[in-house]
């Protein structure tokens, strides 16, 4: 069974102020901050995304997905922040923390590809429509409002990007406190022999 390592404090291991857990934490810091603005690009975009004309106005709280989108920008952007400011913190991350913010990182994470997969489908559909289900696309008379919509869906794409790295980082973090596991016969036959 792995046991968890002992933590070290950042605090500890920065000693004079300089070396890598200092530069690690800033650019988690910077890495952090990045999504907030596409966040922000792609709620702004999508927010804006309206188009009418004599038989129909078009805006982005008619379509569902689209505004799983603007929520699930919203919610990632301020998470986001949150968590670049608690980045910025120099204090220890205990196992708990750890484990909370891995979750964290990974439920954001899910979050966007969820609500990036919706908006794209329904994208898809106001592109192409759909002859079985007798859909016409949409886009060809509403451009502007599919280019708009559609950039949002690209840059929240992006943000996917960067929450899978933060993802990976926090994944990383919390595995390595603890030891590997026991890997095949060679390591309990040593042991074995050492107990004798």
């Amino acid at each position: 069974m792995a046991q968890g390592k002992e933590s070290v404090s950042v605090v500890e291991m920065e000693g004079s102020g300089n070396g890598p857990a200092v530069e690690m934490r800033h650019f988690e810091t910077l890495f952090r901050l990045l999504p907030v603005g596409l966040c922000i690009s792609a709620l702004v975009l999508m927010l804006k995304s309206e188009q009418s004309d004599q038989y129909m106005q078009l805006d982005y709280s008619n379509v569902d997905a689209f505004r799983c989108l603007a929520y699930a920008n919203g919610i990632c952007a301020g998470y986001s922040l949150i968590s670049a400011f608690d980045s910025m913190v120099p204090v220890s991350h205990h196992i708990s923390r750890s484990w909370i913010l891995f979750l964290l990182d990974q439920g954001i994470t899910y979050l966007m590809l969820a609500g990036g997969a919706v908006a794209t489908q329904v994208l898809y559909v106001a592109y192409k429509g759909d002859e079985k289900a007798t859909w016409e696309q949409i886009c060809g008379s509403y451009g502007r409002f599919c280019n708009r919509a559609g950039a949002s869906v690209i840059i929240s794409f992006f943000a996917l990007v960067c929450f899978l790295l933060l993802s990976l980082l926090s994944a990383y973090r919390l595995f390595s406190k603890y030891d590997p596991p026991i890997h095949g016969g060679a390591k309990l036959e040593d042991q074995t022999t050492a107990q004798i």
